[in-house]
């Protein structure tokens, strides 16, 4: 059952994202151009989500400290690796005007630069579970060495 309400919901995400006209990359560069023709029409799509977002993190931080919802982080320091991720992602974004949901949603049209983004963005995860498990294996080594 829960896959089905997983598919639902990247449907209706996918459609919003479609209705919106955010997987227009003209509109995601036009936010991002504050010295020209700026379009501010993003900012009230993040705005709804923001929203939207707050209250449902809300609710599911109430059910996961009752121990019957899922595993939300409580993680909320800002270090070096969220630091990294961010710029990685804020260059990206304004290179390509692409940033991943709008990524997935653009597949469906078989746009070549979504195809593009999404190799890239899939090669650059892979790349990070990579440095993770080396990181991972010389800390243990290392942990070993201490003992």
């Amino acid at each position: 059952m829960i896959p089905a309400f997983s598919f639902l919901a990247g449907l209706i995400f996918g459609t919003g994202l479609c209705l919106s006209g955010m997987i227009q990359q003209s509109k995601v560069l036009g936010f991002l151009d504050l010295a020209g023709r700026w379009d501010p029409s993003l900012a009230f799509v993040m705005g709804g989500a923001i929203s939207v977002g707050l209250v449902v993190f809300s609710v599911a931080s109430t059910r996961t400290a009752a121990g019957n919802g899922s595993d939300i982080s409580l993680k909320r320091d800002i270090d070096r690796r969220i630091v990294t991720g961010s710029l990685i992602f804020g260059v990206g974004w304004g290179l390509s005007g692409i940033c991943p949901g709008p990524g997935i949603a653009l597949l469906a049209f078989g746009s070549s630069q979504a195809i593009t983004f999404v190799v890239a963005m899939l090669a650059g995860m892979l790349i990070f579970e990579l440095i993770g498990q080396f990181q991972d294996t010389e800390t243990q080594d290392k942990a070993i060495e201490d003992y």
